[in-house]
């Protein structure tokens, strides 16, 4: 489909793809209404967590997600001070089926809260298995379409990307965009959390803009959106592309055609310094796009490193950030730490990509900040929030 284009390192690209892969999971998910009451627990005794990884799958990535999840699960443990977790893991196998018999299993086996698992179908199968029990599920997923009910997810969302990185804008000045995106799967989901975030906060929505999924369809239709820019005076192009697909050729076409990033901002809903290539691309210089604070990042991968002997998988985190969240509540000495308001407390919790929050809707709020590629290096121009109540919230 994508000829010719700049191959990212392949680490990277397989995280791209894993989470791509988590928004396709779970297009049609069970509704999960009520529950998340979880249960009281005896915060002086070892509370009981049961860790559902993709282990016992046929995909050897799964396995090894699978042990990188659960070491970072106990190095987030030993990290813990006045809270003793009792872990337990059960392998899924990456199937929505089993992950609902490994959920009710944890929750007979005394589980007074689930971690995991990690695709969007098997963590609603999860959730919609032990909801009658209350048990909150706190998935490794980022599909917002499975969240509600028992199920909070723990990855990053395109809504709350696109949040930040238009409060950065209204606040430089930026009150129009237009939105210009694929029409893939990714695509549709980020053109709506871009379009929730123009409204929320006050911006304009100055049009829309989508393109078929290939590079000659992306080159055809690059003249449209660099007039469609143009005509509606818009002061940034908001794109939903890729780096390892469609964001190099949308970034070399759209200034072929007379837009030019110098007079219209360019914004990025992905990470755009996942494939170094992309930061040489003269279409991107002076783009935005946001990131998690790069120092607790690295911070996170060193302990890892110097624990287990190797880097930690990009999604390893997620299990260090849920073991923190239960260990602080836990820590609190408070019988419903587990319960939907505490998990749902404002303050947030201190996690491996910095501060993060779960919302009642079952969604989450990082902390990210906003960057600049300058000069072919990435500039970061307005810093993660260290709490919410910030300039970034």
């Amino acid at each position: 489909m994508f000829a010719r284009l700049p191959a990212p390192r392949k680490a990277l690209a397989r995280l791209v793809a894993l989470l791509s892969l988590m928004w396709l999971a779970a297009c049609d998910p069970i509704a999960i209404t009520g529950g998340g009451g979880g249960p009281a627990i005896n915060p002086s005794q070892p509370v009981r967590v049961a860790l559902l990884v993709p282990g016992g799958s046929a995909t050897p990535s799964d396995n090894f997600l699978a042990s990188n999840l659960e070491n970072a699960a106990r190095l987030a443990i030993s990290d813990l001070s006045g809270a003793q977790i009792d872990l337990r893991v059960y392998n899924t196998a990456g199937n929505a089926a089993q992950a609902a018999a490994v959920a009710q299993q944890a929750v007979a086996d005394g589980a007074g809260i689930i971690l995991g698992p990690l695709y969007g179908e098997a963590a609603n199968a999860a959730g919609v298995a032990v909801a009658g029990s209350g048990v909150n599920v706190l998935a490794f997923s980022n599909n917002p379409t499975i969240a509600g009910g028992n199920v909070f997810i723990l990855g990053p969302t395109f809504r709350n990307t696109a949040d930040r990185l238009v409060r950065y804008g209204r606040s430089q000045g930026l009150n129009s965009y237009l939105v210009v995106h694929g029409n893939d799967l990714q695509g549709s989901v980020g053109r709506a959390a871009i379009e929730s975030a123009v409204l929320a906060n006050g911006g304009t929505l100055s049009g829309i803009q989508t393109y078929a999924m290939s590079q000659q369809d992306i080159v055809n239709a690059a003249p449209s959106i660099a007039s469609a820019a143009q005509s509606s005076g818009a002061d940034a192009v908001f794109m939903t592309a890729g780096v390892n697909a469609d964001l190099p050729i949308l970034a070399t076409a759209l200034p072929e055609s007379g837009l030019s990033p110098a007079t219209t901002q360019y914004i990025g809903l992905t990470r755009w310094n996942a494939a170094p290539q992309a930061l040489a691309l003269p279409g991107l210089q002076g783009g935005l796009f946001a990131l998690p604070d790069q120092r607790m990042t690295a911070n996170f991968e060193s302990r890892y490193a110097a624990a287990y002997g190797g880097a930690p998988h990009p999604l390893a985190g997620l299990a260090y950030d849920g073991i923190a969240a239960i260990g602080a509540l836990v820590a609190s000495g408070n019988r419903n730490a587990l319960t939907r308001a505490a998990l749902t407390t404002g303050a947030g919790f201190q996690g491996t990509n910095g501060v993060f929050r779960l919302r009642p809707d079952g969604t989450n709020q990082r902390a990210l900040a906003v960057a600049r590629i300058q000069n072919n290096q990435v500039v970061v121009v307005d810093p993660a929030p260290t709490g919410f109540g910030g300039a970034g919230f």
